[in-house]
């Protein structure tokens, strides 16, 4: 409950200075109200005519800056005065003062207000001085606001000078990836059109042809995936990853490119299910699996565990191939990101397939990452939660 400090009092601490008889003065011209915490008093961009004397408690000043951001500029204590700069300048408050705690306020409409500054030199003084205090307080904020916007710009202007890079690297990548399996196809195209090619050499173009449409089909295919991403909702339900896993590497043997690499999968038993959406994980699982094939030497092995772990679900890719340079490896999953050379081996590839694994398990609320050493091969884990 509020005491019953006297106007007089706070008035003269308020505006030092002033005579007591000013005091009693003012005091007599306004009126004494109280009101619970939470109460605005003071609305921001609201014509209002009350001047505010805070008597007890205390209240916040606040300022919008944008639609979602208000941003607090001071706390007011007995004493403090506030709603003077609207009634001046006869305009819309410029900021939003509200209750902290009960207060008590002595209130003076726009009339006894401009009387009052008129009659008392003292009291003039003090609101030209706090006027003008005001004034540089808004000078500075809007100082800084320039400041941060300036900031802000610039960093948009980063964020898009980065994007457009990475655009064209994009682009600039793609139309190789594309030209290379179609310049090839084309050829055997020709050479098979032109009745050339017998039995096993004729089957032989006809595998190359086959295989860079594959190719060309998984890069557009990936490319679809991502843009779908951003527009369509994933169809979320209970899933066993050890099947999603299982179909992926299916679906890995029929590609040619993992004919001459083994892939050895083990399937913990009593799996907790993970909630998902199997297109997506079978996508992402099947992009790990063929990283692992594309980096492991010819005849060689990838080791796929499943288990379950507290909380969820394991999948680990495990290959013992050419491993991944260490400047590469905190790179190894940003879109377009790509390796071209390791060692004296040439990879192909846009830097897509991996970006959509962890973009996947990411939006699965999971989490993936890699450990790798150059020449004795890499280790993707996979985490998804339980349901």
């Amino acid at each position: 409950m509020l005491a019953s400090i006297s106007p007089v009092d706070v008035l003269l601490r308020g505006f030092p200075g002033i005579a007591e008889q000013e005091a009693r003065e003012m005091s007599a011209a306004g009126q004494v109200c109280v009101y619970p915490a939470g109460t605005v008093l003071c609305h921001e961009d609201t014509l209002e005519s009350v001047f505010y004397v805070l008597l007890e408690g205390c209240v916040q000043v606040t300022k919008r800056i944008n639609a979602s951001e208000v941003r607090p500029l001071k706390t007011l204590q007995p004493g403090d005065f506030f709603g003077e700069m609207a009634l001046i300048h006869n305009a819309p408050r410029g900021a939003s003062v509200t209750a902290l705690t009960d207060v008590r306020v002595l209130e003076l409409d726009k009339d006894d207000f401009h009387n009052l500054l008129q009659s008392s030199n003292i009291l003039s003084l003090t609101m030209v001085r706090e006027v003008s205090r005001r004034l540089r307080e808004n000078d500075q904020m809007a100082i800084e606001d320039l400041r941060y916007k300036a900031q802000e710009l610039a960093g948009a202007y980063q964020q898009l000078a980065e994007q457009e890079h990475a655009r064209s690297q994009f682009l600039t990548t793609i139309a190789h990836e594309l030209r290379t399996p179609l310049a090839t196809a084309s050829g055997f195209l020709q050479v098979i059109r032109s009745g050339m090619l017998k039995t096993d050499a004729l089957n032989s173009a006809l595998e190359t042809v086959s295989r860079n449409l594959q190719d060309i089909i998984s890069i557009t295919n990936n490319i679809l995936f991502l843009q779908e991403m951003d527009l369509i909702l994933p169809e979320f339900r209970p899933v066993d990853m050890g099947k999603i896993v299982m179909q992926s590497v299916e679906r890995l043997n029929g590609k040619t490119t993992a004919a001459t690499v083994g892939v050895k999968v083990n399937i913990a038993p009593g799996l907790p299910e993970t909630r998902g959406d199997v297109k997506s994980l079978e996508r992402a699982v099947l992009a790990v699996l063929d990283n692992a094939v594309k980096f492991s030497h010819p005849c060689g092995e990838v080791r796929v565990d499943v288990v379950p772990d507290p909380g969820g679900v394991t999948v680990v890719v495990e290959d013992d191939g050419v491993g991944i340079p260490e400047e590469a490896v905190p790179f190894i999953f940003d879109r377009f990101f790509h390796i071209d050379k390791v060692g004296d081996r040439l990879f192909r590839g846009a830097g897509i397939g991996l970006s959509i694994a962890r973009a996947v398990i990411e939006q699965h609320q999971g989490y993936i990452n890699v450990k790798s050493q150059l020449g004795a091969g890499s280790t993707f884990t996979i985490h998804l939660p339980a349901v």
